[in-house]
């Protein structure tokens, strides 16, 4: 297995004690598979993947465990994270403009990333970091790379500052790339271009990946499997087919029921998902989904769930639809 989450927990420090953003997280990713993570804002989504990388503030107290490759990050030392970051499992922001530093050209800034592990290099490659950046900006498809490597962020469009972010992260051939909300901010002709993008690139290199969204729609072009969070909790996951026909949770029949299709009429309200998500401080003892959950029982409202299984390799936390 490249990645394993076991009982990844996340706590912050707030003015009404520790909140629990990720709860008894637990998830695999394989070499050269997708995983595509969705839930609400503040489900906990981007927090696990700052945990993974380690790039959480200090104050955050992170429990469990993070396997790559059977090594353990979160004991790892600063020196064995960098190593990590950026040259085995790489990432790609939700927004390129403040993700790439305005004063610096895009060519010098992929170029960066290679001189920053130039020892993972051959010796003959160490010094030749403008010709791999040149090499990776042609393979995410920028147009005259020689050229618009030369240009500053602000001088290239929102489509291809993304494409600048997802050469500097595969320039160094990483294992997993983390790509969190990566066309959140794109205009949707672009989106659908970046998104065969990084299946394209996903294929050529073999990379594994866990691509974040909370658009359904989105995931379903890019991830094999699908993990639902809802406050910060697995409530489902399973393989694409699992999730899309067969959802088993609650709370994942409503995000579908939620998505527009062909057949919604013209002027045809949206089905919502009635209620809010509770305040990470005040979390519901049992069942985060409880409050909202149209199935609810009375033992809901005592524990947890546990999740079970309710098909090969198809998991859901609900004792009414398991």
């Amino acid at each position: 297995m490249l990645l394993e989450l076991r009982h990844l927990g996340v706590d912050f420090p707030s003015a009404n004690g520790a909140v629990s953003a990720v709860r008894d997280l637990s998830l695999t990713i394989a070499p050269g598979e997708a995983l595509g993570m969705v839930g609400e804002s503040g489900s906990g989504k981007s927090v696990t993947s700052l945990a993974i990388l380690r790039l959480l503030p200090p104050s955050a107290r992170v429990t469990g465990q993070v396997l790559f490759e059977g090594r353990e990050l979160l004991s790892a030392s600063a020196a064995e994270m960098r190593r990590v970051r950026g040259a085995q499992i790489a990432m790609i922001f939700q927004e390129p403009m403040t993700a790439l530093n305005p004063v610096m050209r895009v060519g010098e800034q992929v170029a960066e990333a290679v001189r920053a592990h130039a020892a993972d290099h051959p010796a003959g490659e160490r010094d030749d970091a403008r010709r791999l950046a040149l090499e990776a900006l042609r393979a995410v498809g920028i147009p005259e790379a020689e050229r618009r490597a030369r240009n500053y962020p602000h001088q290239l469009s929102g489509g291809q500052r993304q494409r600048v972010m997802i050469a500097m992260a595969l320039v160094n051939r990483p294992q997993l790339l983390i790509a969190d909300e990566p066309t959140t901010a794109l205009d949707v002709t672009v989106q659908a271009q970046i998104l065969e993008l990084l299946v394209e690139l996903r294929r050529q290199f073999g990379l594994a990946m866990l691509f974040i969204s909370h658009d359904l729609a989105v995931v379903s072009q890019v991830a094999q499997r699908i993990a639902v969070l809802y406050a910060g909790t697995l409530v489902e996951i399973g393989s694409r087919n699992d999730i899309f026909n067969s959802p088993a949770h609650p709370y994942t029949r409503g995000l579908l029921r939620a998505v527009p299709t062909l057949a919604t009429r013209r002027g045809e309200p949206l089905r919502t998902i009635e209620g809010s998500v509770p305040a990470l401080h005040a979390m519901p003892p049992g069942c985060p989904y409880e409050p909202r959950c149209p199935l609810r029982r009375p033992e809901c409202t005592v524990a947890l769930p546990p999740l079970r299984e309710v098909g090969s390799g198809h998991l859901a936390r609900c004792p009414v639809t398991v």
